[in-house]
């Protein structure tokens, strides 16, 4: 993503993820009940139009929350970069990735890398994601503390992600 962005421009990044590959996928992937390596079959590439894209693949009501929290991810943090990482969308800014979103069946898991350096840490410790993650997993789009996600996500973009270049 070019780091010099018109107000223009970062207005059609912030767009909800398009709505013609929603309705191209009618018949979605299952969604898997926990994290087993791989969330979906979305391939691994960088960039907004590959997130947007697995966020439209998604049923509802993950996908409402999937682009909830997209927008404000977009909305929060300057400088942000997407991508698709094992099967679910990544979030940083900088040098390396700081969040993850992914669909699962019954809910949206939302972990932050560093999350036991978050206040306060985030109450869910996923399985198999790093002893340092935390998030939440909601079900529903009312289930979002949006207050709580914007304050961690600043937060967990202030100290170094995970994948930083060398």
């Amino acid at each position: 993503m070019p780091t010099s962005e018109t107000d223009k421009d970062r207005k059609a990044v912030v767009r909800h993820p398009a709505k013609r590959a929603a309705a191209k996928n009618k018949s979605a992937t299952p969604l898997p009940e926990a994290m087993t390596g791989r969330a979906s079959p979305a391939k691994a590439a960088d960039g907004d139009k590959p997130v947007f894209a697995y966020i439209a693949s998604l049923p509802q009501p993950q996908r409402e929350i999937a682009e909830r929290v997209d927008a404000l991810a977009a909305k929060t943090l300057q400088g942000l970069k997407r991508s698709v990482k094992w099967g679910i969308s990544w979030y940083g800014v900088g040098d390396g990735w700081c969040f993850c979103c992914g669909a699962f069946a019954g809910h949206v898991k939302l972990m932050f890398v560093n999350g036991t350096m978050l206040v306060p840490v985030p109450p869910v410790t996923p399985i198999g994601m790093g002893k340092a993650t935390r998030g939440v997993e909601p079900k529903s789009l009312s289930d979002l503390d949006e207050r709580q996600i914007v304050a961690w996500m600043k937060q967990a973009t202030a100290v170094p992600g995970v994948g930083k270049r060398r």
